[in-house]
């Protein structure tokens, strides 16, 4: 054999030697996919068995299997404590083959996940999960942003009431990672637009006696209150606002509000709250058809913005599952990031290379009950906000997943 043959084999072989290999077919002949939230505890309606509902809707209209391989679905609640999540995830991945996480944990689990799940190179979905940081300084090429964060949801609220000269604002805030975050992002568009902070408490997660903090806030004087927090902390603050007459003078402002909890709470009390919202279920005819589907499949449950997301993410994973013929973290996730979101609540969105599903999001109004109509008529649409204008801009973003495209 000539030198020169001899020479091209050897460097064809080096190259082969070093370029990346697609990973093909599908880890233990089973797709596995585990859910995680909290199932008992203050923020279970928000996603909870609800969600677990939901994923069994996307898994069932999958056909039960992909490629020919079995869909399974794994459980468990985190109760709301990071070493309990930690502990489920380092499980399922290491020693259960569970291929992907669908999250509607706190921030700080998530935060504590994300983490395994990216040295793992596992796809992790957050369905209800807020904080911004997870598409901002702590973006991971494994996490997808479904539903909204810290960032998004109070821009357009706030935006909004300072043109009203609504310009004073006080936070009343949980405890954790989430509720911070949510104060520091709202704050950012409170002085960028005029208005000012005048002053802010921070109160335990799950705390059933809010009364002390919510007088902090009325002494304040603010125009606004900010309830920077969520699920029974959420609603006992509003019903304790209400006891105390605060809303005769001062403003509530929730800057994350899921249609679960105004059904948990009532239109009585939050008639007539403005709020932003990435899904309300009676928007089109494919939301309505599968809201009842959904109702059926739960006696009568409310599909809320958690649980549609929980449907939309592991149904969109699966469809990246098939086209890739793998279940490797890594080329799943190219997929997904390739593909439009295509399903009853989106049309035609984007994943961005951060992981922030770019979908638009709606202004609404809380109806009064006299306008309301049927089951689960709580919203009037008022508005649309594009995704450029609702989510975190590339050019404000600390995450090198962005700079480095």
């Amino acid at each position: 054999m000539k030198r020169s043959t001899i020479t091209a084999l050897g460097m064809i072989a080096l190259l082969l030697t070093h370029a990346p290999v697609s990973a093909q077919g599908i880890s233990g002949d089973v797709v596995k996919i585990g859910i995680m939230n909290d199932q008992n505890g203050p923020y279970a309606d928000n996603c909870g068995l609800g969600s677990v509902a939901a994923a069994k809707l996307a898994v069932g209209d999958f056909g039960g299997a992909v490629n020919g391989k079995k869909i399974e679905l794994v459980i468990a609640d985190d109760q709301n404590k990071p070493d309990v999540g930690v502990a489920i995830a380092l499980r399922w991945v290491d020693n259960e083959g569970v291929d992907a996480i669908v999250g509607c944990s706190a921030s700080s689990i998530g935060l504590a996940v994300q983490d395994i799940m990216k040295n793992r190179k596992k796809p992790y979905m957050l369905a209800g999960t807020a904080g911004s940081f997870f598409t901002n300084d702590k973006c991971s090429p494994m996490t997808t942003q479904w539903v909204v964060d810290t960032y998004a949801q109070p821009k357009a609220t706030v935006k909004a009431l300072l043109a009203q000269g609504i310009d004073s604002w006080f936070f009343l805030t949980v405890d954790y990672a989430f509720g911070k975050a949510w104060q520091a992002d709202a704050t950012k568009f409170i002085q960028a637009g005029g208005g000012k902070v005048v002053g802010s408490v921070l109160h335990p997660l799950n705390s059933s006696d809010l009364s002390s903090f919510l007088l902090t806030a009325q002494a304040s004087g603010a125009k606004a209150i900010a309830l920077a927090n969520s699920g029974a902390d959420f609603a006992n603050a509003i019903k304790q606002a209400q006891e105390f007459g605060l809303t005769r003078t001062q403003l509530l402002v929730p800057l994350g509000l899921m249609i679960s909890q105004t059904h948990g709470i009532g239109l009585k009390d939050l008639q007539n709250v403005r709020l932003t919202t990435p899904f309300y279920w009676d928007m089109t005819p494919e939301s309505r058809a599968f809201a009842k589907r959904y109702a059926e499949a739960t006696n009568g449950q409310l599909l809320n913005e958690g649980k549609a997301a929980t449907y939309s993410a592991i149904t969109h994973y699966l469809k990246a599952v098939a086209a890739a013929g793998s279940d490797d973290g890594d080329a799943v996730m190219r997929q997904m990031k390739n593909t439009p979101i295509n399903d009853f609540e989106m049309n035609n969105v984007s994943i961005r290379a951060d992981g922030q599903v770019m979908r638009p999001l709606y202004v609404a109004r809380i109806k009064a009950p006299s306008e309301s109509k049927y089951t689960y008529d709580y919203y009037e649409i008022t508005g649309t906000i594009a995704p450029e204008d609702a989510w975190r801009p590339a050019s404000e973003s600390a995450c090198d997943l962005l700079k480095s495209q």
